[in-house]
């Protein structure tokens, strides 16, 4: 079955009345479940054809993969399944161009944490997990901003890292030839439907970082670590940042990547009353209070988009592990 651009962004809005509750009942009465019904399958499995360009080329701009998956597998429940096509973006043979613009970070942070309870709290504060079981085949910034990241991704990280992509989903942007030019990519994230689709990793593990802020690896595990529009959900990131120190080697960076793009009930209250600028100096604090980096650096990667008046903004916070 074949999906919509407008039936994609409908999978934003879509969510039960306890943001929570996907039954058999909601799922097959739902007008929206016909058109994407294979991916409110929270109990079940994935399978998805070999990934194909549309264009012929050696980098094409966008690759098309077809997506099915089966539910209601269990002794009581009636098999399922259901197709679907999802678009990637792969960062190339686009006709943006990609500047790399430095921004230097000037808050000065007290020696202890200022932060109080209530600057971590959200809007919705039920269970994560509950939040993002549906899965979401979507892109959270547009193309030029994947695109951005995907060459900064190209030109930072060396050939043979192993790399690990935290809060990670059914993309991770890195360029194509990652996992060939790679060692090990590796990831944690909400869904694992979402995982499952992630053809650029060698391995993953479902994980609320919100609920346990250990990363599932050993030290000195990754040369790099990625964490892609997605620290302004985590309500413990100074103990993210501590884990993402303890499993990076020596000398081993972070790259957090961020735009102006969330969902406003899951990000964290400070962050809401923040704008872009103030956006990485708190990652820059948060990097601070972690402890174990060098000093950070930042930039404004946003692509340059002919005869466009607006693309969303990419921002870069960098750390090397001391």
């Amino acid at each position: 079955m074949r999906v919509s651009p407008i039936a994609w962004i409908s999978l934003l809005l879509m969510t039960s009345s306890d943001g929570y509750s996907v039954n058999r009942y909601t799922f097959l009465t739902s007008s929206a479940s016909t058109m994407v019904a294979g991916v409110f399958a929270k109990d079940g499995y994935f399978k998805s054809s070999p990934t194909t360009d549309t264009g012929g080329e050696a980098n094409p701009r966008y690759l098309d993969k077809d997506v099915q998956m089966t539910y209601g597998t269990d002794p009581d429940g009636n098999p399922r399944s259901r197709g679907l096509l999802v678009r990637r973006f792969t960062g190339d043979s686009t006709p943006f161009s990609f500047p790399v613009s430095p921004i230097r970070l000037v808050k000065e942070w007290p020696e202890e944490p200022p932060f109080t309870d209530v600057d971590f709290s959200r809007a919705d504060e039920i269970f994560d997990g509950s939040f993002y079981a549906v899965p979401r085949f979507v892109y959270h910034i547009d193309e030029p901003a994947v695109a951005a990241l995907t060459q900064f991704y190209r030109k930072e990280i060396k050939p043979k890292s192993d790399i690990l992509d935290i809060c990670s989903s059914w993309v991770s942007h890195y360029p194509l030839e990652f996992p060939k030019t790679m060692g090990r990519i590796s990831a944690t994230g909400m869904n694992a439907l979402e995982l499952k689709a992630n053809d650029q990793l060698k391995d993953w593990q479902q994980r609320d970082l919100n609920d346990n802020t250990e990363l599932p690896y050993e030290d000195n595990s990754f040369d790099v670590v990625t964490c892609v529009v997605s620290i302004d959900y985590l309500v413990k990131p100074i103990e993210v940042l501590k884990e993402i120190n303890r499993v990076l080697r020596p000398g081993g960076k972070v790259i957090i990547s961020q735009s102006n793009r969330c969902f406003p009930s899951k990000a964290i209250s400070m962050w809401l009353k923040m704008n872009d600028r103030q956006h990485l100096e708190l990652i820059n604090g948060y990097f601070q209070y972690a402890g174990g980096f060098k000093p950070r650096e930042a930039f404004d990667i946003t692509a340059e988009v002919p005869g466009n008046s607006y693309n969303d903004p990419m921002f870069i916070v960098t750390a090397v592990k001391k």
